[in-house]
């Protein structure tokens, strides 16, 4: 490689990052990405809310919002709620956001033996870490892969989104038969609306306010907040006594950080790589990441007993998938979870066709939310450590006073942005529809990534039929989207084979 090529490459990420700050360091976008990790924060210390309805539920408010100021704020959200979520998990032994009930099992048991402090710190310097090392893989990778994208056409798109659907299915946690039932149903939803190429009206029941299709709001806010909210009612109200700390003992002792240190690098290897995968995220990062610390200890019996390293691994890792995740949405307008495809309905609704071209038709907008990472980490150290104490204070409220202002909130979102009683009425009909599924084991998240690259994938189906006057053969000619469908077809053979399938939950049951 010359070393002109290096300087250059340099020079344009300097040059990048600078452009991202410029736009990032606003006061308008400080004061946003600070109210993302504080919501952040808060609803990952609290149990049962999450950061999949509360995104859902601010999205009507990114109408009136800057598209930067909007997405800065939802993913501030986001890896807040990573940070947020352990404090809960090692003060309390409960999970405040998904991914935290792994860090529960060693660090509470940890902040039993009156090492709290330190269990906290280890996991907000390893979150730390992890962000802005993911943070640097969106900024290295993000260009390459956008000038890859740049060269995709019609059949490379839906080649692409073939695969990602795949790979929802093989990494999605619980029966593989139920998630591809999944992708389906939330295909067939995506089809409801008027064909772009006839202007048939498809599937309507004769309900006119369907003829553009069925809204994204109703669906996530019905599957995701209100179902959200019946499954936490459903269970028994604990105590949530927290186990005291004090600020002067926070920091952990030389034996803690050179046990640490280790599995911090590796769970931001796992995390980062993981998050990258369309299926994948924060919750499988934490998780594996476990699976790989007791696979590397020497002593493994040590885990679930109190092992740092069960807490600065996981919690490394889903910080670093938090961030990671960003960049096939940005990149390759391929939502990688249920989080990214709701900032990908943010940007639809802004007006903003996720892929390659928001690099290059908004740089501001792409570096901006870079750099709005590592300013939003950093924001998290000071918010998290110096304020645990706020923190568990709100753990006292009792589940039963938070819910009513949820549920407002979820119906406020929905009629506030379309004021017809259709739309609530749809969000009533997810709601039970999603309570259903859940109470059957089918996760909603891939029938959610199924809604949202349903349209895409007919659409780039059918240019593609079209270009090659019906011959299917282009898809093979192409060598992308060969490429990709033999991907495709490696998921299938891990979806086929038992011993391969049987193995897709390992990281789980490990970690449980």
């Amino acid at each position: 490689m010359p070393a002109w090529w290096g300087r250059e490459f340099a020079k344009d990420a300097f040059s990048n990052l600078a452009t991202g700050f410029a736009a990032a360091a606003s006061f308008q976008n400080l004061g946003f990405a600070l109210i993302g990790c504080l919501l952040g924060t808060l609803i990952g210390v609290l149990p049962g809310i999450g950061p999949i309805p509360t995104i859902a539920m601010l999205l009507p408010i990114t109408f009136g919002l800057d598209p930067l100021s909007s997405l800065i704020m939802l993913a501030g959200i986001y890896y807040g709620a990573q940070y947020g979520g352990s404090t809960t998990s090692i003060l309390v032994n409960m999970r405040g956001e998904a991914s935290s009930v792994v860090p529960c099992m060693d660090g509470y048991q940890r902040a039993r033996k009156g090492r709290a402090g330190a269990a906290l710190s280890v996991a907000a310097l390893g979150s730390f870490f992890a962000g802005c090392v993911g943070t640097i893989f969106i900024a290295a990778f993000g260009p390459p892969l956008a000038a890859l994208a740049q060269q995709f056409n019609s059949p490379d798109y839906f080649s692409l989104m073939l695969l990602g659907l795949l790979m929802a299915v093989v990494l999605a946690h619980g029966s593989v038969i139920k998630a591809i039932a999944m992708v389906i149903v939330g295909l067939l939803f995506g089809l409801v609306g008027t064909d772009v190429n006839s202007g048939a009206v498809r599937y309507t029941f004769g309900v006119s306010e369907l003829w553009d299709g069925i809204d994204f709001l109703p669906m996530v806010i019905g599957m995701f907040g209100i179902v959200e909210i019946i499954r936490n009612l459903e269970e028994k109200e604990v105590d949530r006594t927290a186990i005291s700390t004090k600020f002067r003992d926070l920091w952990p002792s030389a034996s803690e950080f050179a046990q640490s240190w280790k599995p911090v690098l590796r769970g931001t290897a796992v995390g980062s790589i993981l998050g990258i995968l369309p299926g994948g995220g924060a919750v499988l990062a934490a998780f594996a990441a476990y699976t790989v610390e007791k696979k590397v200890a020497k002593d493994p019996s040590r885990f679930g007993k109190g092992a740092i390293e069960g807490v600065a691994g996981p919690e490394s890792a889903n910080n670093a998938a938090a961030q990671t995740s960003f960049i096939p949405l940005l990149t390759l307008g391929l939502p990688s979870n249920p989080i990214m495809a709701l900032m990908m309905g943010a940007m639809m609704i802004q007006g903003i066709q996720p892929g390659a071209a928001v690099m290059t038709s908004r740089p501001d907008l792409f570096w901006g939310m870079v750099a709005s990472m590592w300013i939003g980490n950093l924001m998290l150290v000071v918010i998290n450590l110096p304020m645990i104490g706020i923190w568990v204070k709100l753990l006292s409220i009792p589940y039963r006073y938070l819910y009513p202002a949820i549920l407002m909130f979820c119906v406020i979102g929905v009629y506030g942005t379309n004021a017809n009683a259709v739309m609530m009425i749809l969000t009533a009909v997810f709601a039970v529809f999603g309570y259903i599924m859940v109470r059957f084991g089918c996760e909603p998240a891939p029938m959610v990534l199924g809604f949202l690259l349903g349209p895409l994938m007919e659409e780039n189906l059918r240019r593609s039929l079209v270009l090659s006057r019906g011959d299917p053969m282009i898809f093979l000619q192409r060598p992308i989207s060969l490429t990709l469908l033999i991907c495709a077809l490696g998921l299938l053979l891990v979806i086929v084979l038992p011993n391969v399938r049987k193995s897709r939950e390992i990281a789980f049951q490990e970690g449980g």
